[in-house]
């Protein structure tokens, strides 16, 4: 019984033993430990204008309850790879020479368009058409990109001015390299290598992963802070009066949305501009079915194009100082807002334009709109009131670069 009892004490002596040992090692156990992955090429590249441990928020931005349309066809926006999109938007790395990036043509600060007629290019080449800006490319019907909407996706036109001689100059003639050049050179960088190994998992550069990424930042770049949006979210539709607009706003809005009535010769004699007959408010992107708006010119020729049919968003055609972000359509032709309107005022039915917009010949002649200096003044006071603020100055869009 005695040895017996001291083998129990001894027991229990043993497992107190190991419990107090197994308290005193989790008292140890520091409690900040740190997940965060370290990424030494993207740091020295960016410093803190790439953090991938806490990614800016492409993927869940807020938009208004009446923004219904949305081109992306499946397409869902990750910030990892809207992050990888936005570094490969502002590197020149990605022109032939170094010296051209995507920003070089679409500016932040202009709403990602250009104030130059047709932009610079690498070794002195130039764009064949004005620099599209690029809000709200993602909140419209129309799927098809470029001014005479020769791609049919976002991700197909990311790469087309890579590979433009004159543009960014990966074409593969004149002893240039091609893509297959450009997607090794990519992967030869330290920080490509950390940013695709984050996004993918591996390393590879693919024209398709560049694509997905580069289509994925321009999506994501929205402007829903206007003094429209303000005003449309407090009514139930458009054609209200907006309780925050002036008298002049809310004409100019009344102006835009109503169709014109013309008389057999195509004069307006009652009725608004029918804007947005092509411009369908509240996105006011392009109507897919829209044909050559009456500009026919082609930059520095004296031919012809009769086959740019799209139009980038209404918003932000011009900026928070109240002018225009660039010289507007493909030609670069119209300064001024006024410009714009007075063009729609007396459509010319030139006789080699076969694909003018039949909305913009009534009864097989250019509309006439008799317009009033009133009229134009309010139109103007209301394409206006659609601009925003934070797409100039947001970090999210700007050079990781700098």
């Amino acid at each position: 019984m005695k040895r017996t009892s001291i083998t129990v004490i001894s027991i229990v002596s043993a497992i107190l033993a190991i419990v107090s040992c197994s308290k005193t090692e989790t008292a140890t156990i520091p409690t900040n430990t740190s997940t965060t992955t370290t990424f030494p090429a993207v740091t020295a590249a960016f410093g803190t204008n790439i953090d991938l441990n806490n990614l800016l928020n492409y993927a869940n931005q807020s938009k208004p309850t009446y923004i219904l349309k949305d081109n992306s066809r499946g397409s869902v926006i990750s910030n990892a790879k809207a992050t990888l999109g936005r570094v490969l938007f502002y590197d020149k790395s990605l022109s032939i020479d170094n010296s051209i990036s995507c920003a070089s043509c679409h500016k932040q600060e202009f709403a990602f368009t250009d104030t130059a007629v047709v932009s610079t290019g690498v070794l002195g080449g130039k764009t064949a058409r004005h620099s599209m800006r690029l809000i709200n490319s993602r909140f419209a019907n129309e799927a098809k990109f470029f001014w005479d909407e020769r791609v049919a996706s976002l991700e197909q036109q990311t790469t087309q001015p890579i590979l433009d001689h004159d543009e960014m100059g990966f074409s593969g003639q004149s002893g240039r390299g091609n893509l297959n050049t450009l997607l090794s050179k990519l992967q030869s960088i330290g920080y490509y290598q950390e940013l695709f190994k984050f996004v993918y998992g591996d390393i590879q550069v693919t024209e398709t992963r560049l694509q997905e990424c580069l289509a994925q930042f321009v999506r994501s770049i929205q402007s829903f802070d206007s003094k429209y949006d303000t005003g449309r979210a407090l009514v139930a539709n458009d054609p209200q009066p907006f309780p925050n607009f002036t008298a002049q706003e809310n004409q100019g809005k009344n102006l835009f949305i109503t169709p014109p009535v013309f008389d057999v010769g195509g004069n307006r004699i009652a009725g608004g501009l029918g804007c947005n007959g092509c411009h369908q408010a509240p996105e006011f992107d392009i109507d897919p079915n829209t044909r050559n708006n009456g500009v026919i010119g082609i930059v520095n020729s004296t031919g012809i194009d009769i086959f740019n049919t799209r139009s980038p968003s209404l918003r932000d055609l011009a900026g928070p100082s109240g002018n225009p972000n660039g010289p507007m359509m493909h030609t670069g032709v119209m300064t001024t807002l006024k410009n714009v309107i007075g063009h729609y005022g007396s459509i010319n039915t030139a006789a080699r334009n076969t694909n003018l917009d039949p909305r913009l010949a009534p009864g097989g002649n250019g509309q006439q709109l008799h317009l009033t200096a009133t009229e134009v003044d309010a139109v103007v006071a209301f394409l206006k009131t659609l601009t925003g603020k934070n797409v100039y100055t947001d970090t999210k869009w700007s050079n990781p670069f700098k």
